[in-house]
């Protein structure tokens, strides 16, 4: 992939919190819409531009799509995702995504119930306040 579509693909805010989140976990598109509660057409749009710089991989199961930061790229940019990772650190909104992240996996929530009960999940993970 060329440097230029990798630095376009990560010019955007909400992609930079997608990447902090899957950096951290594969996660499907129902997760990261409660997580940085945003709807699922502009998750997908986002998740459609970090998979075509080549940033990211999904894989299917069952009904779901879940996303994760792809290993070639891992390995290619290495030192890129390790700055990224960096001023991840230093800066709250990315926190707060990582705290709404550590809520969401120590709960008995699943892609299910988010699909179910959206908004009531959201109100949860969005109680969450950094520490």
């Amino acid at each position: 992939m060329l440097m230029i579509d990798i630095l376009k693909a990560l010019s955007d805010e909400n992609r930079l919190r997608i990447i902090n989140l899957l950096a951290n976990q594969m996660l499907c598109v129902c997760e990261l819409e409660v997580l940085l509660d945003m709807n699922q057409s502009n998750v997908s749009r986002h998740l459609g531009k970090l998979k075509s710089a080549g940033i990211i991989v999904s894989t299917k199961e069952a009904q779901w799509v879940r996303y994760v930061i792809d290993e070639s790229f891992k390995a290619s940019h290495g030192l890129l995702l390790e700055y990224l990772k960096s001023q991840f650190e230093e800066e709250s909104v990315y926190q707060m995504d990582l705290e709404k992240l550590s809520t969401y996996k120590d709960s008995d929530l699943t892609c299910q119930m988010i699909t179910e009960d959206k908004l009531n999940v959201i109100k949860v993970l969005s109680a969450t306040k950094l520490k």
